[in-house]
């Protein structure tokens, strides 16, 4: 694998693209409307070609999950036969695909931490067609790692954590769900556990025990309303009153699509593996935070 190739990322202005960019440095180009669209397949094959990269991570994909719902083609199309098209451009010059997955391809009704060998149980669109673009990836480029993520929050785009931050600052109480659990996950954690496999794979080169599906989610786990203290604890250190946050169960807010129960993922084997692991998610949303009230 060439060291001096780019490393393309798709998706846009999302969290994570937008983490590797910062992270990444020179290297990274990042890729998406309307030059890369998954809803025109003739646009995948054309930007490998065009940018010959060394390794492309797939950061894209149809993240409104309720949309979902009702939405199920273009959830397809983003989630499942976008990304196999884009393993087979990827397969065809001979470079790895990193392909970003999700907790949701699990029910959450496992009652422990998932491992890689657990089978896949969606219970939504969103979920079923990330867990069809994983099979899809892997059969399609035999050089794709899949890593599976949770609960992303940044400092940048729209997530769990600055919402929180927000209505904090607006409301005296909050009420926040507090019977699903999960590991939250630095989006600047994330980008930097790609950068460290893409950087052990070009010291090391391809290794065929590297293809396959990896956990990748911050270390140590909570609930919703645990997230949002935390989050809320932080922003008092920079002069933000701290609002009454109220535990509720998910019936007390429903939603169009199913969310898992307890969703927590086991990372040992991409420690193992990669020799990686994700800071401890209290630590990383304290950055994070900071981060947001230090950012013009």
């Amino acid at each position: 694998m060439s060291s001096t190739g780019p490393v393309l990322v798709t998706g846009g202005s999302g969290q994570l693209a937008t983490s590797l960019v910062h992270l990444g440095g020179t290297r990274i180009i990042r890729i998406g409307r309307p030059e890369f669209d998954f809803d025109h397949p003739e646009t995948i094959s054309a930007v490998v070609e065009k940018y010959r990269p060394a390794v492309v991570v797939n950061a894209a994909a149809w993240t409104a999950v309720d949309l979902a719902e009702n939405e199920q083609d273009g959830a397809d199309r983003a989630n499942n036969s976008g990304p196999a098209a884009l393993a087979e451009a990827t397969a065809k010059a001979g470079i790895p695909l990193i392909h970003v997955s999700t907790d949701y391809v699990f029910s959450g009704d496992k009652g422990a931490p998932y491992t890689e060998a657990d089978e896949t149980t969606p219970q939504t669109v969103y979920g079923r067609t990330k867990a069809e673009g994983e099979l899809a990836v892997l059969a399609a480029n035999p050089k794709s790692i899949v890593l599976r993520t949770s609960w992303v929050y940044s400092a940048h785009g729209k997530n769990f954590v600055k919402t929180m931050i927000n209505a904090g600052a607006k409301n005296p109480a909050l009420k926040v769900v507090g019977d699903q659990y999960g590991n939250p996950t630095s989006s600047d954690d994330l980008a930097e556990a790609i950068l460290a496999i893409i950087a052990l794979i070009e010291r090391d080169g391809w290794k065929q025990e590297y293809a396959g599906i990896y956990h990748a989610s911050g270390t140590g786990e909570t609930s919703w309303h645990g997230l949002a203290v935390a989050a809320l604890e932080e922003a008092t250190k920079h002069g933000q009153a701290m609002p009454e946050v109220n535990a509720i169960r998910t019936e007390d807010w429903p939603t169009p699509a199913k969310r898992p129960q307890d969703s927590r993922l086991d990372c040992s084997k991409l420690e193992q593996v990669f020799g990686v692991r994700l800071p401890q998610w209290r630590d990383s949303v304290a950055k994070t935070v900071h981060r947001l009230f230090h950012t013009v």
